[in-house]
């Protein structure tokens, strides 16, 4: 089994690579977000260390029960070899209706087969309006024609 695009990585196929992830995490599916990382996989999400698909799932799984109608952008930073980083800002809504944007930098690292063996995330949280939000698209993959980060100027 295989992931592509592979490493190493040029522009064309990191984006495309970050595409993938954001359309996944977009789609709230625990199990089937999982499938992109190694079984082994190492993460450190915040102050939250986490081992193996088992865990992924898990944390996905409490992630989304937490943050409801979730809406992420994901952007390339920078690229070499088989490592990728990432800028992204998501939107969110707690049960209370609070509305938040989270902001964060991710670190990843593949193996051969194109699976994410390494993922490291500081992200952090700014209560807004929802008046403020700027991530209006259905559940699901961002439409082509949204905007990204940096045309956003998030």
């Amino acid at each position: 089994m295989s992931r592509p695009p592979f490493p190493p990585f040029t522009e064309q196929s990191a984006v495309q690579k970050i595409r993938a992830a954001e359309d996944g995490w977009n789609g709230r599916d625990p199990a089937k977000v999982a499938l992109a990382y190694t079984p082994d996989s190492r993460w450190r999400n915040r102050s939250e260390f986490i081992n193996g698909r088992s865990e992924i799932e898990a944390f996905l799984t409490r992630k989304w029960e937490k943050e409801l109608e979730y809406r992420l952008i994901k952007e390339l930073w920078a690229y070499s070899g088989n490592r990728i980083a990432v800028r992204f800002a998501y939107e969110w809504h707690d049960a209370a209706g609070t509305w938040y944007r989270s902001y964060g930098n991710e670190n990843w690292e593949f193996d051969e087969a194109g699976y994410m063996m390494t993922r490291h995330a500081s992200i952090n949280d700014v209560e807004i309006a929802e008046a403020d939000r700027k991530f209006h698209w259905p559940q699901g993959r961002r439409p082509e024609e949204h905007p990204g980060l940096t045309e956003l100027e998030l």
